[in-house]
C-alpha cells in the first residue's frame, strides 16, 4: 500500500493528529462500549490523571469525535458519547484489538 501526502494532506499524519497518544485510543477504546459517564472513564483507566483525562476528552470534542452531553441536574451528570465520526473509527479498533491479541503481550 502506497500513501501519497500532499503539501496540504497526508492521511498519516491527519489521522494520527487526531488518534495518535495512548490516551485517546485508550479512552476511544472504552466509548467503543457505549456512553460513559466521567468517573467511568477514570475508573476504567486508572493510570490516567483526571486532569489528563479531562485534556484529552476535551481534545476529542474539538475533533469531532466524542460529543458531551450535560444534563442539568444537582449534582450535574455528563455523559461522552462517540460521534458518527468515532465510531467510523470502530474497523480501526477491531484490528487493533486483532494484532494486539496475535502480537501483543510482553516478549
Amino acid at each position: 500500500m502506497e500513501i501519497i501526502c500532499s503539501d496540504n494532506s497526508c492521511p498519516v499524519y491527519d489521522t494520527l493528529r487526531m488518534i495518535g497518544n495512548k490516551w485517546v485510543l485508550l479512552i476511544l477504546a472504552q466509548l467503543m462500549g457505549g456512553t460513559k459517564r466521567f468517573g467511568e472513564l477514570k475508573k476504567a483507566i486508572p493510570e490516567i490523571s483526571p486532569k489528563m483525562l479531562t485534556q484529552q476528552l476535551r481534545k476529542l470534542e474539538q475533533e469531532g469525535l466524542v460529543e458531551r452531553t450535560v444534563y442539568a441536574e444537582a449534582p450535574p451528570k455528563v455523559e461522552y458519547a462517540l460521534t458518527a465520526k468515532g465510531l467510523a473509527l470502530e474497523p480501526v479498533f477491531e484490528q487493533i484489538i486483532i494484532w494486539g491479541r496475535k502480537h501483543g503481550g510482553r516478549p
